[in-house]
Formats: structure tokens, C-alpha cells, sequence
């Protein structure tokens, strides 16, 4: 894969610093918001988050509250996986905003172009770029049947037999895939890669990625997987620079998880998984 330049300032980011205090609580109130389902707790950690980076740095300070904010806009609607109408368009709706107002106080607010969204890099794919394509979809195909239907997780997703409802479905996983990379990757990973070693910012960027995650449905033994997958997204970003790149990846295993949640409910149809 490619080699990558770290999105931060000239010096590189200390190994240890009193900005992780912050960082850690940030990423804990996203545990307590969605995992735990917590509010109040959530809401004042948060607070105490962004309080504690105005005290050990100002630019720190300016860049979790973004994230802050963002989090503070999924946090006011659930993320449970509902195929309705009106809630698709409530959460398309909250989500974007999740990304577009970080992006807009970052970019006009702060005049700063810290928050981008790489789609056209310019570079070819490598072979091995390529073929990481193909495992993806090989290891999703390995383990999301057995993860979906031996914990029962499926059920966390509305069983679809209309043809509209499976369509409902299809885009609404993929969305949500998408999504993923522009707020996760984009602006929390970038964000925190301008004060903290790569993979500190990744471990803090995957907390709160694994805790949207389990709100969403990947509950049981989920976060054994949707952990990891996270660390290789902020990974693999930070190797290719191209959003355009990890959004396949994202999509790719998203075309597995989707195929298997029709047919953990309906399994006569799509006979085709091991578990």
C-alpha cells in the first residue's frame, strides 16, 4: 500500500501527553451514550471532556469539540436499526448533520481544512489494495453467518420480505457504511491524529466507533469483530489516504452483512452461508 504522511502539525505528536486524559473521556462518554445508553452520565463526561482540553490545550480544545459536537447530534436520536420512512429520513438527516456542521465550523468557523474528504487522490489502487478487497469479502462471508445467527444479533435488524422493505434495508446498511467513514474516519480519526500518535488516535477513534456500532445492532460478542474492523479502517486510511478506498472496503463487507440478515430471517432464501 501506499506510504502516508501523518495529517498533524511539522513536530510529530508527543507519545505521552495530559491531552489524553480528554481524549480518553471524550471517547468513554461515546461508550456511555450508546453502548451503556447512559445519557446523563454521557452528557456530563462529555462536558468534562471538553472542559479539561480548554485547560491543557487550546487547539486540542477547539478540535474535541468538534468531535463533542458531533456526538452530541447522533446522541439526540436512537440508531437501532428501524427501516421506516420517517425514521430514515430523522436519521439520515441527524447523521449528516453529525458531519456537516464539524466540517463547516472547521472549515469557516476555524479557517482551517483539517476536516477533508479524499475521494480523487490521483493514485492507482496497488495489487495488494486490490486483493485486500477480496479478503474483506472472504472473511465476511467466514464469519459474519456465524456471528449474526449464533448470537442472534440478526434480530436486531427488522426481518424483510417486501420487495421495498429489502430495498429499505439495503440502502439503509449501506448509508450507514458510508457514513461510518466520513465522521468515524474523516473527522474523529483526523481530528486526533493532530495531537496524538497514529495509533493512539485510532484505538480513540475505534472506541467510539464500536460504541455507535453496538447501539446499532452488532451487540453479543459483536465488538470482538466491530472493534477490530475499526482499527483497520482508521489503518488502512491513514496507509492510503482515500476515503474513496476504505468506503469499498466498508461497503464490500456491508454487502455480506446485508445479504445475511435476509437470510438469518428468511433462510430458505440465500441458502448459501457456512455456520
Amino acid at each position: 500500500m501506499h506510504s502516508a504522511t501523518t495529517a498533524a502539525a511539522t513536530d510529530a505528536p508527543p507519545r505521552v501527553s495530559w491531552g489524553l486524559v480528554p481524549a480518553g473521556l471524550l471517547s468513554a462518554s461515546a461508550v456511555l451514550l450508546f453502548g451503556v445508553r447512559a445519557p446523563v452520565p454521557g452528557y456530563l463526561v462529555l462536558v468534562i471532556a471538553v472542559a479539561l482540553a480548554l485547560l491543557v490545550n487550546r487547539a486540542l480544545f477547539k478540535d474535541l469539540l468538534l468531535i463533542a459536537l458531533g456526538l452530541l447530534i447522533i446522541s439526540t436520536i436512537s440508531v437501532e436499526a428501524n427501516i421506516d420512512y420517517p425514521n430514515m429520513a430523522l436519521m439520515g438527516t441527524v447523521l449528516s448533520l453529525a458531519v456537516l456542521v464539524p466540517y463547516l465550523i472547521s472549515r469557516y468557523g476555524y479557517r482551517d481544512h483539517a476536516v477533508r474528504f479524499p475521494i480523487r487522490t490521483g493514485q492507482r489502487w496497488s495489487t495488494l489494495e486490490r486483493w485486500y478487497l477480496v479478503i474483506v469479502v472472504g472473511l465476511g462471508y467466514a464469519i459474519l453467518p456465524t456471528y449474526f445467527i449464533g448470537s442472534g444479533s440478526y434480530q436486531n435488524w427488522p426481518a424483510v420480505t417486501a420487495p421495498d422493505e429489502i430495498a429499505r434495508l439495503f440502502v439503509g446498511v449501506g448509508f450507514v457504511g458510508i457514513w461510518d467513514e466520513l465522521f468515524f474516519i474523516c473527522v474523529v480519526f483526523t481530528l486526533l491524529r493532530r495531537h496524538f500518535p497514529d495509533w493512539q488516535a485510532n484505538l480513540l477513534q475505534a472506541v467510539i466507533f464500536c460504541s455507535f456500532l453496538w447501539e446499532l445492532g452488532y451487540q453479543s460478542w459483536g465488538p470482538l469483530m466491530t472493534f477490530p474492523f475499526a482499527l483497520l479502517q482508521g489503518y488502512t486510511f491513514k496507509i492510503t489516504r482515500s476515503l474513496t478506498y476504505v468506503v469499498c472496503v466498508h461497503l464490500l463487507f456491508d454487502v455480506v452483512v446485508f445479504l445475511v440478515i435476509v437470510h438469518a430471517h428468511t433462510r430458505e432464501w440465500l441458502p448459501i452461508f457456512p455456520y
